[in-house]
């Protein structure tokens, strides 16, 4: 479990995968081809309790982090995807402080949160006897705040100012279409919005995560403006590859 140090320390720029394919297969490729972190998708993506399992095992034997984005806020979601081995949880919807600290609250055992206890699969995946994992886990569990609702704009520096946030995420997708402006990235509203994200969040000194980066040039313009940590998804590349190839054979002529 490396994830989270490496989110602190700011000499390190990282890439996650979204895993929206319930496949073991899939997110093998994608860890053992260097991703940081694979974000294995519950609230956007086709994966049951079977699948999620399966691709959690996956990433072992590689230095790619399992997450979890889980359907909604809530303790029931979070104790099964972190019960299942998962490194973190990638929380949708956080509209305020509250929302928040609960997040927080909800990847921590007690005294410090309301983890229940039942690592009877998780122990496995991180090779500790299973009276061990509290102990190794619960300090370096990992939790992600996406930032994706006008209500999470108006609050962002009250959220900033919870503690326990290893990354804000910006999910510029939803904040568009929260804002009435879905997918104009370039409307001025929209600009103003990431503006006032980013510069809340840096100065907090949580790590920054946004994308998706479909280009090099894409990726260092996030970096460049202090994000640490991008994104991209299995079945966009999927198709953007497929569609080049059928392009190749569909151009060519005798």
């Amino acid at each position: 479990m490396k994830f989270k140090e490496k989110l602190h320390n700011a000499d390190l720029f990282m890439t996650m995968e979204v895993c929206v394919i319930p496949s073991a297969v899939v997110t093998q490729a994608i860890a053992s081809a260097g991703a940081d972190a694979v974000l294995i998708d519950q609230e956007h993506g086709a994966i049951d309790i079977g699948a999620l399992h399966a691709m959690i095992a996956a990433t072992a034997g590689t230095n790619c982090s399992p997450l979890v984005r889980i359907p909604e806020i809530g303790a029931a979601h979070v104790k099964r995807a972190l019960d299942m081995g998962a490194e973190g949880i990638v929380f949708p919807l956080v509209r305020t402080a509250d929302d928040a600290q609960a997040c927080v609250s909800m990847i921590n055992y007690p005294p410090n949160g309301q983890r229940g206890w039942g690592p009877f699969i998780a122990h496995s995946r991180w090779k500790v006897p299973l009276m061990d994992y509290l102990s190794t886990a619960n300090n370096k569990i990992v939790c992600i705040l996406l930032i994706e609702t006008t209500e999470a704009l108006e609050n962002i520096e009250s959220i900033c100012a919870v503690s326990g946030i290893d990354c804000a995420f910006i999910a510029k997708f939803d904040l568009s279409t929260s804002m009435g402006i879905s997918g104009q990235f370039d409307h001025p509203r929209f600009l103003e919005a990431i503006t006032k994200i980013e510069q809340a969040v840096l100065r907090s000194g949580i790590p920054l995560g946004g994308g998706p980066a479909r280009t090099q040039e894409e990726a260092h313009n996030l970096f460049s403006r202090g994000y640490r940590l991008i994104a991209g998804f299995d079945l966009l590349y999927l198709k953007n590859s497929v569609s080049q190839s059928s392009s190749w054979a569909h151009s060519f002529k005798r």
